[in-house]
């Protein structure tokens, strides 16, 4: 947790992946993050991963440093609250963040008769305001057609939400965005972020629709091949799987020589009539030339007589391992200052996350669980809406909040 967007209060009312995800990064820099759902919560509320208590574990990562409020958004008390929460006071309130549909009661023309300058972000399926998911839009885009064994025509879906996480992260910096226009014009803004737009910029950004408008046809399955490049996986005599990757000429030199492939490959150059060293285009379009002198070099040396090798000559590699042998990479989960023990509202006790960015000039704050459900309800409605404890108490005797 760090300080850099301390003061800023941010209304969440969202479910699933991309617009919690927003609001988990804008808590883990400072910002006073507001979540709403629906009493006994929202759909995302059970989601798996859970816990053998039954306790989402998606929930409690997504949601680590918010606060909780829980209301019945089927009732016309519990609808007007969560508008007044979304257009909260205060220079630095009225930013709201939704996965909510453009139209209902928490549209923008809605929301903005409580608050002119109110900036709303929010995530939607597909542009046109229909319904699309992670899974649904990256079907769409040709992806899983690009994905998986040569050999194998059936489509392979990624296992990690992409578009949904680059959407979260886009929101975030929209919002920061236009927060920065409003305390220029004093302007307020609704931006709509779909999953479906963030997914085919991205692709245009990487020229992969360029490259298919001009070839005709999406780029073909190639399994573990890097486009474009040189790598690729492979397996040692002693049974490690292994990925090197050669894109730069350092690499690729460093690469040859720490594997004794320097003669071998000099020798495929002059028979092709090419140079390997500094075009990785070449390295990719003769790879199945190069592919079984490396083959035969990692067949023949053992991982233990690799990786010195490798490391001493800064060659890109790195061997496959499974999520439980990942846990206790130092690199990557144990002893890595962005994660913190932390005890769970699930009554568990595990290592969660911080920012993931490290700003060495600013003291890491500690990481801050996610609430229980409703946790900060009277805390809210008192601060914020400015409402009574009778208030509060009456709204409690007629379930509209929890």
């Amino acid at each position: 947790m760090y300080d850099l967007l301390k003061g800023l209060r941010v209304v969440e009312g969202a479910a699933f992946v991309a617009a919690p995800t927003c609001g988990l990064y804008l808590a883990q820099m400072g910002a006073e993050v507001i979540r709403f759902d629906n009493i006994g919560g929202g759909p995302d509320f059970h989601r798996w991963p859970l816990a053998d208590n039954g306790m989402s574990l998606y929930w409690e990562g997504l949601n680590k440093g918010k606060k909780s409020v829980a209301i019945d958004l089927t009732s016309p008390k519990g609808r007007e609250i969560a508008q007044a929460l979304a257009a909260s006071p205060g220079a630095d309130g009225g930013l709201f963040v939704t996965n909510f549909p453009v139209d209902g009661f928490l549209s923008y023309e809605t929301l903005k008769t409580l608050r002119a300058d109110l900036i709303c972000v929010r995530v939607m399926g597909w542009a046109d305001g229909s319904q699309g998911m992670d899974y649904t839009i990256n079907s769409a885009i040709g992806l899983p057609q690009m994905t998986g064994p040569v050999d194998d025509p059936r489509p392979v879906n990624h296992v990690l939400a992409a578009w949904d996480l680059l959407t979260g992260a886009y929101c975030a910096f929209t919002l920061v965005s236009a927060l920065l226009a409003r305390h220029r014009t004093g302007e307020g803004r609704e931006i709509r972020a779909p999953l479906s737009d963030i997914a085919a910029t991205t692709l245009a950004n990487l020229g992969f629709t360029a490259e298919t408008m001009l070839a005709g046809r999406q780029r073909p399955r190639m399994g573990n091949d890097v486009y474009g490049a040189f790598g690729r996986d492979f397996v040692t005599r002693d049974g490690q799987t292994l990925m090197l990757l050669a894109i730069t000429p350092r690499q690729w030199s460093k690469a040859l020589e720490a594997l004794g492939l320097k003669e071998a490959v000099a020798a495929l150059e002059a028979e092709l009539g090419v140079s390997f060293a500094t075009d990785e285009g070449l390295r990719f379009t003769h790879r199945a030339r190069l592919y079984p002198l490396f083959e035969q070099a990692f067949a023949g040396k053992d991982l233990a007589e690799i990786a010195p090798a490798f490391d001493a000559g800064g060659v890109t590699w790195g061997t496959y391992q499974p999520l439980e042998a990942a846990l206790n990479d130092p690199r990557l989960f144990k002893d890595n200052p962005v994660f913190q023990d932390v005890r769970h509202p699930s009554g568990l006790t595990y290592p969660a996350p911080g920012a993931a960015a490290t700003i060495p000039q600013d003291a890491r704050g500690p990481v801050a669980p996610a609430p229980r459900l409703g946790q900060h309800t009277d805390e809210v409605l008192a601060e914020i809406l400015g409402l009574s404890a009778a208030e509060i108490g009456k709204l409690h005797d007629q379930a509209v909040v929890a």
